[in-house]
């Protein structure tokens, strides 16, 4: 807008050098001109526009005279007039094409095809001839197909005609004549014709009557169309048409009638006015004011315009040149009106011509018309039109010179003001009349509803008249608009459909080109100086209106239905700053733009208020977060509102009505929701009362929506107040409602569930989807419900986020504990159910007890039945298995590490936390017991261990091992403390019948101080009977962290699926040991023994025979019970256990395989000798052989695949069973070369250490017992919790544990072989005790080493 203005060019600046703008801006605003003044003027036009119009013909009959008379031609002048009157562009020309259609019809008419029988006259024929042959004229014919003027072919016709109807006649013979008038008459009837066949009458519906007219005018005197006796009733005579005298009354006076309904005047007021005046409105007095106009225009005079009015002379002498033809055609329509006014002329006048050669010229006269016929169409009936210049220079009244200055009689002294005041009253009544409608639409002009097409004439008669520029007119027309406006007359669609109007450029109808008075309406450097600045003033003044209106409609923005705002600034874009008149600058508007903001601030306080006091009750004891919910939710409707109202345009003049709306409304809301939510629950708390946990959540919900509409409205601006810091309460109240709640919910779940598979249809085989059961589905359902409820907030504060999660996964924790518990209850329900057998044995008498023992014994019973495991046990182990599965997602959905993060980058300062009670978590691992008093009659014992604690509470117990004096169990417990705990571990005897005996007991004290290292030790425990147990115990302190309490959740999972998995192959063991057993193979080698073999146990130094060892078929014939044992009971588990969980079952299996084997081979590792025999190389060949079979047996490869459908092979290649094929080929070694062996392996172990020592790491070791046993040194590192979080660290620690061993190779293997040689007692009791001295060593340097990297502080930082 600003470049707009300010470049206006040289014609701007020598405006304002020369101050002529203002000059002429001021004397424009002097005149006021009256009503009746007004009216007076414009009834001049009007009836000089009455008098101006073809009079109207009627036809009168005259008596034949007694003689002959004379008949007189018709005036061709007086025909061509005709179609001058036609209005109608296109009704003046033949339509394209017609020229070749009219030489075909007259060719017709010479050969004698025209079907019409008055063409055939011979002297018709040759008059037709004449014209063809110039009508074919190559120049003539190519003019007339240019112009196609109706009026140009007419003339041709009757010159030609003229001519050869004259040829031999008298001078004074004045018949042919008459017959001039029959062949036109003929020639335009075939033109007629001709438009008529070709449908071009249609189009052109005014030129067929005006044709059809001519021709009835030229047949008036036609006495040879009629015999004399059919006229006048046979007395003979003759009709005319004859001219209708005027009335001088209004009716009949179109234009006056229109000046009577604008200025109200009555119908006989105007009558008599006319009557007043008619003999001064006369014809001779226009052409009067004409040629007095024209003397003045050319005398500079300043009774016109002149080059004093426009702000260049190429500027006048542009209006001028088009002014002056226009003057002489007026002058010359005049004169056409009344013919008696040329004959008083002294000089002479050049009447239009026809020249078929020269160029044809349009009048600008004509284009002063055009933009009023925009508005309306206009009537048939003109007063003038002549479309050929003509030079009236010469025209003379006979008047003084001296007359000159004399006042005109139609031309007011101010044309311009008088126009404007007669468009001031047409605009009024137009605008007023409720029965005016809208024009028709055109390709370039809406439909507008301005003026009537009445209204429209009478202006256009009277700018013509008054001598008013078209451009003076629009600005005219618009300052009368801009008046109505300011006065709010008019609506803004009226505004915009004037500015539509003045823009629209009228086109000629020549190919849409538009005349040179035409473009020069829109190069405002043609306009005058006045016209120029009344254009400014409009355009100013109605800015102003406009802002005025903006200003109103922009304080009911924020209603529910606003008045629309695009309108108004549609106009100011459109068509005031888009013009270039518009001089204000965009520093103009800064003082409109800084009120409208105010003023929208305090309407958007206002709003607020009205909200609130809508929203909130008047008591403050009535008030809820409902209150405070519903508040917010109307700020945030009405923003959004708002926002979507103006998404398109965001600012309106530099204003922002959403922007101006947050900035008042949303702090104000911050401040209040703050002050109304402390207020609530101070009420609440005052009564006793609790608001109610899902109010706090909605309300939580509702502010950070308004607060994110804050942050992206206001993003430098913090929200009123701390949302999470005043609503955590609610949080943390729900988290303890879930909690109190959660262990119910978990019993329920457990003790409604019937633990069957769940499949939809029943003879179909159950997905792995299927295996588990509802309640495991259903817990999880709970802890997903309990964690969306927080997720679903969105809770802004990463850290209180963090705590809440914490808080949950305890919650979580405990309930995954109880429900593993609940399981494992029921599960061990199960499987220690009593068989038919064993209900019959206790029935039983001791004396019938031992006879069933000495019988079994005597019949040497090899058969033993599978297991008859129940589907839902099975089910519990995939309930297990699925329950890790989904806290392991549970756990990547809450994002534990992240939250684990914020809480450990946000924590404070050691010196400013608070001191918690100390919690610490044991996990003991009850590893194995060796030399047990044997309580059964068989010399055996079947061995469990029970945990206490001094006060006789049980705190666990292991799985029985049956038959068994060196039992081993391997099962992890944790117990957690606040400070030293003595626990008790006895062994007890398990019997199915009668009361369980104890083996032995023995105690530990837990103390945390002895393990501040947090390193695992290792205690053996002398019983007090016989015998010793081995424990393995860690320490950790249970801290208040999300990671911790998964990884307990997923121990506590692993512990029972591995105490479970256990306890179904506890149920096989007793059979794999009893195939992979001594006695088994001294059966397999019997079948092979001669008798001097047998005689070798008498008489030790006689060599015995050789004899050959069992086939390949005998050592697989061996294990055939067994491979049938696993069949059958791993049908019955393929039926309900998932893949997985089978697997996991077989994988059990095959470890509780390589241990047996293991057993068989070697005695367990200690610093004592063992009484067990090494196996003879037969021996060994067949357990290397069963260890193969079982391999292969358990990897069950698929012979037309190749792929492992059991246990996958890196899983069956454990440590264990690498150790047992070094164990191959250590065993048959001799003595001396195993304890070399072992002693450099042992200074290669002391090696590692000392290297390991020398970065940080734990030692490795392993304890023989004795006094460091007691002590219970530091040993490798253990599985703490953390490392089992989630099942991604819990696989990463196995594979390092795996990689580990094998990358740690000892000599453990060849110790237990020197058990078994009585030579080697003294080098493993020096071997144990090597090994207490390094451990010792490591773990006091470790200890330093931990005390010196911690600063001396490491216990405060770890034991919270």
């Amino acid at each position: 807008m600003s470049t707009r203005s300010l470049g206006k060019g040289r014609r701007v600046n020598a405006i304002q050098q020369d101050e002529r703008l203002q000059r002429k801006a001021s004397s424009n605003r002097k005149r006021v001109v009256s009503s009746q003044d007004a009216y007076l003027w414009a009834l001049r036009v009007a009836f000089l526009s009455y008098l101006l119009q073809p009079r109207a013909r009627r036809v009168q009959h005259i008596p034949a005279p007694a003689k002959p008379i004379q008949r007189s031609t018709t005036s061709m002048n007086d025909l061509m007039k005709d179609f001058s009157l036609i209005r109608d562009s296109k009704s003046t020309k033949f339509p394209h094409g017609f020229m070749g259609e009219l030489d075909k019809r007259i060719t017709g008419v010479l050969i004698g095809k025209e079907k019409m029988p008055e063409y055939s006259d011979a002297l018709v024929k040759r008059t037709f001839a004449v014209f063809l042959n110039e009508f074919k004229e190559t120049k003539f014919r190519k003019s007339m197909e240019k112009d196609r003027r109706v009026e140009d072919l007419l003339l041709i016709f009757f010159s030609n005609a003229t001519k050869e109807l004259q040829k031999g006649k008298a001078h004074d013979d004045d018949s042919w004549k008459l017959m001039v008038d029959r062949h036109v008459a003929l020639f335009i009837r075939l033109v007629s014709s001709t438009l008529k066949d070709h449908g071009w009458v249609t189009d052109r519906p005014e030129l067929s009557h005006r044709l059809q007219t001519m021709e009835k005018k030229l047949l008036v005197h036609d006495q040879d169309l009629a015999a004399d006796s059919q006229r006048n009733g046979g007395a003979g005579g003759s009709t005319i048409e004859v001219e209708v005298p005027r009335s001088y009354e209004i009716k009949d006076m179109p234009l006056a009638l229109v000046v009577s309904r604008i200025f109200n005047v009555s119908y006989s007021q105007v009558q008599s006015d006319v009557n007043a005046y008619k003999s001064v409105w006369t014809e001779k007095t226009a052409l009067q004011d004409l040629k007095a106009y024209q003397t003045n225009l050319s005398l500079n005079t300043g009774k016109t315009l002149n080059n004093e009015d426009f702000d260049t002379e190429e500027a006048f002498e542009s209006w001028k040149k088009t002014e002056i033809p226009d003057l002489s055609q007026m002058m010359l329509a005049i004169m056409q009106s009344n013919p008696e006014l040329a004959k008083s002329t002294s000089g002479g006048i050049n009447l239009p011509q026809f020249k078929p050669s020269g160029p044809t010229s349009d009048s600008g006269y004509s284009s002063y018309s055009d933009n009023s016929r925009k508005l309306s169409e206009q009537s048939e009936a003109g007063s003038y039109v002549i479309d050929q210049p003509v030079d009236m220079s010469g025209l003379s009244l006979n008047h003084k010179s001296e007359e000159q200055d004399a006042p005109y009689t139609f031309i007011p002294p101010d044309p311009r003001s008088y126009y404007r005041a007669v468009l001031k009253e047409a605009l009024m009544y137009d605008l007023k009349d409720q029965d005016l409608q809208p024009s028709e639409a055109t390709a370039d002009v809406p439909p507008i509803k301005l003026l009537s097409k009445e209204s429209a004439e009478l202006l256009n008669e009277v700018a013509v008249r008054w001598r008013v520029p078209q451009f003076s007119r629009m600005v005219l027309f618009l300052d009368v608009i801009r008046e109505k406006y300011e006065r709010r007359e008019i609506e803004l669609e009226t505004l915009d459909a004037a500015f539509n109007y003045i823009k629209e450029p009228p086109v000629d109808g020549k190919k849409g080109s538009r005349t040179s008075v035409q473009i020069s309406l829109f190069d405002r450097t043609k306009w005058t100086i006045a016209d120029y600045a009344l254009n400014q003033n409009i355009l100013s003044t109605l800015h102003d209106a406009l802002l005025r209106d903006l200003f109103e409609l922009m304080l009911l923005v924020y209603d529910s239905k606003p008045p629309p705002i695009g309108p108004v600034m549609y106009i100011l874009t459109e068509h005031v700053y888009d013009d270039p008149l518009f001089s204000k600058a965009p520093e103009d508007l800064d003082a409109f733009t800084e009120e409208l903001r105010d003023a929208l601030r305090h309407r958007a306080r206002e709003v607020y208020q009205e909200h609130l006091a809508k929203v909130l009750p008047s008591d403050s004891e009535q008030w809820e977060f409902f209150h405070v919910i519903e508040l917010g939710k109307a700020v945030v409707k009405l923003c959004e509102r708002i926002q979507k109202r103006y998404r398109k345009n965001p600012e309106i003049m530099g204003v922002s009505p959403l922007s101006v709306l947050v900035e008042e409304m949303l702090p104000a809301y911050a401040a209040d929701a703050r002050d109304l939510v402390a207020r609530i629950m101070d009420l609440a708390q005052s009564r006793g009362e609790e608001v109610p946990i899902q109010d706090g959540f909605d309300l939580y919900r509702e502010l950070v929506e308004i607060r994110r509409v804050h942050a992206d409205a206001l993003p430098d601006q913090k929200f009123g107040f701390h949302i999470e810091e005043q609503l955590q309460a609610f949080v943390w109240r729900w988290i303890a409602s879930t909690d109190a709640n959660l262990i119910g919910w978990i019993e329920n779940a457990v003790k409604q569930d019937d633990f069957r598979v769940r499949t939809e249809h029943p003879n179909n085989i159950p997905t792995d989807d299927e295996r588990h059961s509802v309640s495991a589905i259903d817990i999880f359902r709970s802890f997903n419900q309990s964690i969306e409820q927080i997720v679903q907030l969105n809770w802004d504060d990463d850290v209180q986020y963090a705590k809440f999660m914490t808080a949950l996964s305890k919650s979580i924790g405990a309930g995954v504990a109880r429900y593993c518990e609940l399981i494992e209850q029921r599960f061990t329900k199960e499987m220690d159910r009593v068989t038919p057998e064993q209900e019959a044995a206790a029935r039983q008498t001791r004396q019938e007890k031992w006879m069933q023992l000495a019988k079994e014994t005597w019949s040497n019973k090899d058969k033993i039945e599978p297991f008859q495991f129940l589907p839902e046990s099975f089910v519990k182990l995939n309930n297990i298995e699925y329950v890790m599965l989904q806290l392991d997602k549970l756990e990547k959905e809450i994002n534990v590490d992240a939250c684990a993060d914020v809480l450990k980058k946000n924590e404070p300062p050691v010196a400013h936390r608070q001191r918690k009670a100390d919690n610490y978590v044991f996990t003991i691992k009850i590893i194995e017991a060796e030399d047990l008093k044997a309580c059964d009659i068989n010399g055996l014992s079947d061995p469990y261990v029970v945990l206490g604690d001094e006060y006789q509470k049980r705190l666990a117990k292991t799985r029985v091992i049956y038959g068994n004096l060196n039992p081993r169990w391997d099962e992890t417990i944790d117990i957690t403390t606040q400070g030293p705990l003595n626990i008790i571990a006895t062994i007890w005897d398990w019997d199915t019948l009668g009361d369980h005996d104890c083996v032995g007991r023995t105690s530990l004290k837990l103390d945390p101080s002895h393990f501040r290292d947090f390193m695992p030790r290792e205690y053996w425990l002398d019983l007090d009977t016989q015998g010793r147990l081995l424990l393995r115990v860690s320490m950790e302190g249970e801290r208040d962290d999300i990671q911790f309490y998964f990884g307990k959740a997923f121990r506590t999972l692993k512990r029972t699926e591995r105490d479970m998995t256990r306890k179904i192959t506890d149920k096989l063991s007793a059979y794999i040991h009893h195939c992979l057993s001594r006695r088994a193979l001294k059966a397999i080698l019997s079948k092979g023994i001669s008798i001097s073999s047998v005689s070798s146990y008498f008489q030790r130094n006689r060599p015995q025979s050789v004899v050959q060892g069992p086939t390949q078929l005998d050592v697989a014939n061996a294990l055939k019970p067994l491979f049938n044992y696993f069949d059958d009971n791993f049908a019955i588990m393929k039926q309900t256990l998932t893949d997985s969980a089978m697997v996991m079952v077989m994988t059990r299996l095959w470890k509780e395989v390589l241990v047996t084997i293991e057993s068989l081979l070697i005695p367990p590792l200690s610093d004592k000798p063992s009484q067990q025999r090494p196996l003879t190389q037969h021996e060994l060949d067949i357990v290397f052989k069963w260890l193969q079979m079982l391999f292969e047996f358990f990897n069950a490869i698929d012979e037309d695949t190749g792929f492992a459908n059991g246990v996958p092979t890196e899983v069956l290649k454990s440590p264990k069973f690498f150790e047992l094929q070094t164990l191959n080929f250590f065993y048959n070694e001799s003595t001396e070369d195993l304890i070399r062996t072992s002693e450099s392996m042992a200074a290669a172990t002391a090696a590692r250490h000392h290297s390991r020592l020398a970065a940080p790491g734990n030692p490795h070791g392993m304890g023989f017992g004795g006094a460091a046993g007691l002590m219970g040194l530091p040993t490798r590192k253990h599985k703490t919790v953390m490392l089992s979080r989630n099942l991604g660290t819990m696989r990463k620690a196995k594979e390092d544990k795996r990689k580990e061993a094998q990358a740690d190779p000892n000599d453990d293997v060849i110790l237990r072989i020197l058990r078994m040689r009585p030579e080697a007692e003294r080098y493993l009791k020096d071997r144990s005790r090597q090994k207490e001295r390094l451990a010792a060593a490591a773990a006091a340097e470790m200890i330093v080493r931990q005390s010196l990297n911690a600063g001396g502080g490491r216990m405060a930082g770890t034991l919270r």
